[in-house]
């Protein structure tokens, strides 16, 4: 017998269903206004019933984190790749088979083929997949929605990528394809501001925005204490290289282009006054944090 009850839940599932289509659609449409510069801030909150304010915080970084692809060969350039030994500190040596999450282009899933490990590199952007050129399963997906089995993988690694994912649907995801003590390791590539000018580098780069990245998180349950480590290296560049990097950072491709232009060219003048030729050599520190599941 149906009661009353269910039909109000029956018409509630629907409700929400189709507000989840709404949704996706709004959000497609700030984005492509966005990308195409057609729409500022306040136009967009005016049109949701927001503030300036409140339509940034729901949907900039939304947006900063879509805005990759546009630049997908820049950031395959410019972007420095890791420490091996980064990869043997993140990736137990048990583990056979590791997912490659928010790969981006491969820089990360390079090395971990490289390691002899069986890797699914799993990445939103289509033209940033299109960059990875190495022999992994390659697949469309997101931190909140990993397009794997549960209990499928033996490790997780997310480099460069895990500040753009929803924490709160993101560890249940990761914990789900995780098969018994698996761990996830997050990894970041951070500029060595020890470094004078590296510093000023930094001053120039966010001179319109500053993107704060919590580099050592807590996972919480079901994920164990996290285990840390710094890996303290040095990546050579070219000034092109350099300039494709500074061009490929999220908060570079979305401002207009005066901005934009201004920025690149203070970059450099300030690789002209260090006396820098074609030849750079780049501080790098990566931080690792590792994490193991203890359900």
């Amino acid at each position: 017998m149906v009661g009353v009850g269910d039909d109000g839940l029956g018409e509630l599932r629907r409700l929400t269903g189709g507000i989840r289509e709404w949704e996706a659609e709004r959000n497609r449409i700030v984005g492509r206004l966005r990308a195409e510069r057609a729409a500022s801030w306040d136009e967009i909150g005016q049109a949701c019933g927001m503030t300036r304010q409140g339509a940034t915080r729901r949907w900039s970084k939304s947006v900063h984190a879509a805005s990759f692809g546009s630049a997908a060969g820049a950031y395959h350039r410019g972007r420095p790749t890791y420490p091996v030994s980064a990869v043997q500190w993140v990736v137990p040596r048990a583990a056979r088979r590791v997912l490659d999450l928010g790969a981006g282009t491969g820089k990360f899933t390079e090395l971990l083929v490289g390691a002899g490990l069986e890797v699914v590199a799993v990445e939103p952007s289509a033209q940033m997949r299109a960059q990875i050129a190495v022999g992994a399963e390659i697949l469309a997906g997101t931190g909140e929605q990993v397009p794997l089995p549960d209990a499928s993988v033996d490790a997780v690694v997310c480099a460069q990528a895990w500040h753009w994912v929803d924490p709160v649907r993101a560890v249940p995801e990761v914990a789900r394809v995780l098969r018994p003590g698996g761990t996830v390791s997050l990894v970041w590539n951070v500029r060595d501001h020890e470094e004078p000018w590296v510093a000023r580098l930094d001053d120039v780069l966010h001179r319109h925005t500053r993107q704060e990245i919590d580099t050592a998180p807590v996972l919480g349950v079901p994920f164990g204490p996290a285990e840390r480590t710094e890996i303290r290296w040095r990546h050579t560049l070219s000034r092109r290289d350099l300039l494709d990097m500074v061009s490929s950072r999220s908060y570079v491709i979305v401002l207009p282009e005066p901005e934009r232009r201004e920025i690149l060219d203070d970059v450099t003048e300030l690789l002209d006054r260090q006396g820098f030729g074609d030849r750079i050599v780049m501080p790098y520190v990566t931080r690792c944090s590792r994490f193991r599941v203890i359900r």
